[in-house]
């Protein structure tokens, strides 16, 4: 691999993880507002999917799919739309950096359902990440006082991870791995922005942004944390591979704890601190042994 091409994959693959961390810099500000969720969402959803299409127009890509890869993308789509909800509802309740924090765990669950319905086989290696896992996630639930994190947010962002572990096992075995990235994501966008539009019809809960500042919010997390780390993360996988890109994904927990004590003030404890360098290193054991495995099994 040439040395430059190696720095751009490092570059990038931080980039597309420092951008996802960002979420909760632009969607904070417009829940203070009273802005609700569907409606972030909605406007979140259908501006990205703006975006993206029209790069896939100037770069001539088909937008062409089949009948059988509707209902499929339907499905994704749920999943997707439902993470994002999720996410967005625990910073109600606990801090968005922790938040953020448990969230990735999803490269443990996707372990896990691999193992139990797919036939995976599992090892030491995992069983001791699934391990570190649930005491990162005890020790970030844990204050000096006792219990220290709302339970209903703890739930409300654990149902966050479920949906996306699913959403990523769905990517890899109902046929999304073989439609383009972009495609890909496009369709789940656009779906997704229907489904917030929707829901919001029906509650009559749609709301308007109003302010300069809630419009720069809107479009910043479009396009940053949605359609700039989509690209820069299917970059980074092309030049130096799916594992360390996963691995520079440990920036996005990073950025979001250090948005979260910085712009918003939330507490960085001793137990914060160690429970996300127990998740983190879960997720990286999860990763390398998950390379391990492929190498290993490449070479019989």
């Amino acid at each position: 691999m040439q040395r430059k091409s190696w720095f751009e994959g490092f570059f990038l693959g931080v980039v597309s993880s420092a951008a996802f961390g960002l979420i909760p810099l632009f969607t904070l500000p417009l829940m203070r507002v009273g802005l609700n969720f569907d409606s972030i969402l909605f406007y979140r959803f259908s501006i990205s999917a703006m975006l993206l299409g029209g790069l896939m127009v100037c770069r001539k890509e088909n937008f062409k799919i089949c009948f059988s890869e509707l209902f499929p993308l339907i499905f994704l789509a749920i999943l997707y739309s439902g993470t994002a909800l999720f996410l967005f509802w625990s910073y109600l309740y606990i801090s968005s950096g922790v938040a953020t924090t448990i969230h990735y765990l999803y490269p443990i669950l996707v372990t896990i359902l691999m193992l139990v319905f797919f036939n995976e086989k599992g090892s030491l290696r995992t069983a001791s990440a699934i391990v570190l896992a649930f005491l990162g996630v005890a020790l970030l639930s844990w204050g000096e006082d006792g219990l220290a994190m709302s339970i209903k947010g703890l739930v409300i962002v654990l149902v966050s991870v479920v949906t996306y572990a699913f959403y990523i096992v769905g990517v890899n075995k109902m046929g999304g791995k073989d439609m383009s990235g972009n495609k890909l994501t496009f369709y789940i966008l656009l779906i997704g922005s229907f489904l917030f539009l929707c829901n919001s019809l029906v509650r009559g809960n749609l709301q308007l942004v109003e302010g300069g500042v809630s419009y720069f919010n809107i479009f910043m997390l479009s396009l940053v944390p949605t359609v700039v780390s989509n690209l820069s993360l299917v970059y980074s996988i092309k030049n130096i591979g799916s594992t360390m890109t996963s691995i520079l994904g440990a920036m996005e927990p990073l950025t979001a704890v250090l948005v979260g004590v910085v712009v918003f003030g939330e507490a960085f404890t001793f137990n914060v601190f160690s429970g996300m360098l127990l998740i983190l290193m879960a997720v990286t054991l999860i990763i390398v042994a998950k390379d391990l495995e492929q190498r290993l099994g490449r070479r019989k």
